[in-house]
């Protein structure tokens, strides 16, 4: 073999070797690398979460129900106190002046009608003395009657004798009088002591008026005034009327805000873990109490029928959430977040979120006929049109060749990153993940590969 030959045939080799080398990488490059997972069936849970404070379900604004200067202070804002416990006086001079003076006139009074009963009580011994006389000359006239019929004494001794019977019975009537005006005045006596103590209790009222007493078992959460400052009634939420605040610890919620897209799914009596901002690695069992109706501008807090601005804006809707234990850590304002469980899953097909993806199934069968290209006569900017389906992309083995296809889904709750396949999938189907950038152009019939490297998923996450 000559050597012209040998070194044709050695260029023919290199130029097939160079197109085979070609070929491939040509292959490669209209390959696109897609992540994807296998699903699995597992226990999915869907979480609503919400942001608030720490509130007591029953606080009140111990407020000033006298007119006057501080005498003392004995809490401070963070003590507990019980139910009756003196928070604070004020001075009360005129009030025990008041007290002292009603107490020594219904002293007076008592001894009045003390001295009303003695005389009541001559007055009915005067007229039992007088009833016996009267006896006594009814018994005389009965006799001188008898003898002056027989003509044995005299007119003159007759005349007398009943004279003294008509006055012994007239000192009955009057001595009758008499007990009847004594009792009447003692029950008037009576009726002045019983005014006199009604009054004295009005009296006590206004004492007890200076001195201030807790409610119910309680946290002091709030002491805006000082010993020595005046106090005054009749003005709500006015400064110098309000004494402290005092918040029932018993019971305590969390007051949270949220999102109108999830206050749907929220209902009564639904579990939720509270945790706290000011207590790092503690939670907090609960349960919704309260799920408001009111809409909530998110700017402002006000609720949108109290509005005057049609400024269309984020809202929210305030959940109370009452805790199932008692804690005294809790603070009322401290910062809370809200987990609520809305709806449980055991042993259900999921697939992660960001698989989803909306298209036209119609458009898609054209792609796929096309091997995932535009087909001709197509607008590009009408390929995601309104009212597109959702589904996901699903690997399908097409010869040697790995190839996507769009398969609509119908989908349940959604959890923190899976959503519930109600339809459309089974367990063990393998789906396209990502990445991101990939899904938004990815068209059924387009060949694929897999690349699930960790390294590849975080550069295309940061540049996305």
């Amino acid at each position: 073999m000559s050597t012209r030959k040998i070194v044709l045939i050695v260029v023919g080799a290199v130029v097939l070797a160079g197109i085979i080398v070609g070929t491939i990488l040509h292959n490669r490059a209209n390959v696109t690398k897609v992540a994807t997972t296998v699903l699995k069936r597992q226990d999915l849970t869907s979480i609503v979460t919400g942001s608030g404070q720490i509130k007591p379900k029953t606080y009140v604004n111990v407020g000033a129900t006298a007119f006057g200067r501080i005498t003392n202070l004995y809490v401070k804002e963070g003590d507990h106190v019980k139910k009756g416990q003196v928070l604070a006086t004020i001075e009360n001079v005129q009030p025990s002046a008041s007290v002292a003076a009603q107490a020594a006139t219904i002293a007076s009074q008592k001894t009045d009608v003390n001295s009303f009963r003695a005389a009541e009580k001559t007055a009915e011994a005067n007229l039992v003395q007088a009833k016996a006389d009267l006896q006594q000359k009814r018994l005389d006239i009965d006799r001188y009657q008898k003898l002056y019929a027989q003509n044995l004494v005299s007119k003159q001794d007759y005349d007398a004798r009943k004279a003294a019977f008509d006055v012994a019975a007239a000192t009955v009537q009057q001595r009758e009088a008499a007990v009847a005006q004594a009792k009447a005045q003692t029950l008037s006596a009576g009726s002045k002591v019983q005014q006199a103590v009604a009054s004295q209790r009005a009296n006590y009222d206004i004492l007890d008026r200076t001195v201030s007493r807790a409610p119910f078992d309680g946290l002091v959460t709030n002491v805006p005034v000082r010993e020595g400052e005046t106090m005054v009634t009749g003005i709500q939420n006015a400064l110098g009327s309000t004494l402290m605040t005092l918040a029932d610890m018993s019971v305590i919620t969390a007051e949270v805000k949220v999102d109108e897209t999830d206050i749907v799914n929220v209902k009564l009596n639904q579990p939720v873990e509270v945790t706290v901002d000011a207590l790092p690695g503690k939670s907090f069992r609960g349960h919704v109490t309260e799920v408001g109706d009111q809409a909530l501008l998110r700017t402002t807090g006000i609720a949108t029928s109290q509005s005057t601005t049609g400024t269309e804006e984020a809202k929210d809707f305030k959940v109370v959430v009452t805790l199932d234990e008692i804690a005294p850590e809790l603070r009322p304002g401290l910062s809370a977040t809200a987990k609520i469980t809305t709806a449980r899953r055991q042993n259900v097909v999921t697939l992660p979120i960001q698989a989803l993806v909306e298209r036209d199934p119609a458009m898609e069968q054209k792609f796929e006929k096309n091997n995932g290209k535009l087909p001709s006569g197509v607008d590009a900017s009408a390929l995601t049109p309104k009212g597109g389906v959702q589904g996901v992309y699903i690997l399908k083995k097409q010869k040697s060749d790995l190839r996507v296809h769009f398969v609509p889904v119908q989908t349940g709750i959604t959890g923190a990153t899976d959503i519930e396949v109600t339809g459309g999938l089974n367990a063990g189907d393998e789906v396209v993940t990502g990445r991101f950038k990939v899904l938004r152009t990815l068209h059924s019939g387009t060949r694929v590969k897999r690349d699930n490297s960790i390294e590849a998923v975080s550069s295309d996450n940061s540049s996305s």
